[in-house]
């Protein structure tokens, strides 16, 4: 069995190893072992998913193998990601599960765990579990429950309830009266809870993209196609638009003039906000390596302290941890604000940006003014294997070769895909046209050498 984990949990095609039935009753089985905490009234593990097709399909084979090994499964049905991190946490569970492949096409599927306390697991933990989905013989590692042992299943009816009070009660000042918001839900697992909360909060709700039927699910909308969203702001003279992903913990938003802002550029003007406010704790905010130097600039203007790391919000929420940051994010839309969430949470993201608008007194388009974005190129490029890349000399010299014209205008990351089988390449420079002919230098390099 190859390394399954990758940025974010188990990642694949549904129904093709390893997101097949299989390989998901063993995942079930190897996260109850792991997380159980003793024989004497085992805590349940809650599981959710998205509105993929073959989310029943999965989550049903991940509880089963929880059963087997005798710990009972509260199933939440479709939830956004954060919803099920939440509650984890406040629910008394040993761990949350949530069966999605987040803004990946409907036809695939993936398998991500929280701890108890809400929290995406390390390296090493995950490690332990695939390790564990490795035994050769579950029955004689006793990992297997006796016939009276068994675990059942129970129905968590009020999650979305319980859901949508915490995200209000997170920032009760916030007063959207008179603000016309439009939202895309992607299909996806907020198609419910993101209509429903932004009404309740006194906004003027117009709702794009919230019919899932299993495959629908990011077909040309939500956080990875906004075009659309951009388009109903213009024509509907909306204050804000918001596009999440399908499990919900991603948000792109876009402006009053149709603007599509990215996650550096939310991240930016919600620094400014918390900082302001004097709730930026110590100074400091947490991306990674992806992140445009636009922000970079935006954060040394401010005053404010930027630290970077490895792609996958989970790298990032570890820093914030060490850092006592409360603030952190990706650009492609994960922000977490740990002073409220555990994880990344699209919607508490569109909550807090909001806030700052209306505290602000000011448009989304006047906001995003404090970072000006340097024109990025990313092209992702199909690989059949992933070899270290500085093991591959007609990359190696490509990337150096942009790197010396480049200078101190620019910057060239190259890195493979966590979660499928790419390679991304990912150009920064002084203008958009020389940016993409560079991007492209390189990944023409990539494609010859491993395509």
């Amino acid at each position: 069995m190859g390394k399954l984990f990758g940025t974010d949990g188990i990642r694949g095609v549904a129904n093709v190893y390893p997101m097949d039935v299989k390989t998901a009753v063993a995942a079930g089985r190897a996260a109850a072992n792991y997380f159980r905490t003793g024989n004497q009234n085992p805590k349940p593990i809650v599981i959710g998913q998205d509105t993929r097709l073959s989310g029943d399909m999965i989550a049903h084979a991940v509880g089963a193998g929880i059963c087997s090994a005798g710990l009972d499964v509260s199933f939440l049905g479709v939830a956004p990601t954060p919803a099920v991190a939440y509650i984890a946490r406040t629910g008394g569970a040993a761990a949350g599960i949530v069966i999605s492949a987040s803004h990946n096409p409907f036809g695939d599927n993936g398998i991500k765990l929280f701890n108890s306390k809400g929290y995406k697991l390390s390296d090493k933990e995950e490690d332990h579990i695939e390790a564990l989905m490795g035994e050769s013989s579950p029955a004689g590692s006793q990992s297997i429950a006796a016939p009276a042992q068994i675990g059942r299943v129970r129905p968590f009816d009020h999650h979305l309830c319980e859901y949508n009070d915490f995200l209000k009660q997170s920032l009760p000042e916030a007063d959207m009266a008179g603000l016309k918001v439009v939202l895309d839900c992607a299909n996806g697992a907020t198609f419910d809870v993101a209509p429903r909360l932004f009404r309740e909060m006194g906004a003027d709700v117009i709702s794009l993209f919230c019919t899932p039927d299993g495959t629908n699910i990011n077909a040309e909308c939500g956080s990875q196609y906004p075009q659309v969203l951009a388009d109903t702001v213009k024509k509907q003279g909306a204050d804000i638009g918001l596009a999440f992903d399908g499990d919900g913990d991603r948000l792109i938003a876009v402006d009053e003039l149709g603007n599509v802002l990215s996650g550096d550029q939310i991240i930016a003007v919600c620094a400014g906000y918390l900082k302001a406010g004097g709730k930026l704790s110590n100074n400091v905010v947490v991306t990674t390596v992806m992140s445009n130097m636009g922000l970079h600039q935006a954060m040394r203007e401010m005053g404010v302290r930027l630290v970077t790391t490895p792609v996958g919000d989970r790298h990032v929420m570890s820093e914030m941890l060490q850092r006592g940051a409360v603030l952190g994010g990706e650009d492609s839309g994960h922000i977490i604000f740990h002073d409220r969430h555990t994880t990344g949470d699209g919607l508490m993201a569109a909550l807090r940006l909001i806030h700052a608008m209306t505290s602000a007194q000011q448009s989304l388009s006047a906001l995003s003014r404090v970072m000006t974005v340097f024109p990025q190129v990313l092209i992702n490029v199909d690989v059949a294997s992933k070899p270290d890349l500085d093991t591959l000399p007609q990359i190696v010299d490509a990337v150096r070769r942009v790197e010396k014209i480049l200078g101190d205008q620019g910057r060239v990351l190259v890195r493979y895909s966590g979660t499928q089988s790419k390679c991304r390449v990912m150009v920064e420079g002084p203008t958009l046209e020389e940016t993409d002919a560079y991007c492209r230098q390189i990944a023409d390099a990539v494609g010859e050498c491993l395509s």
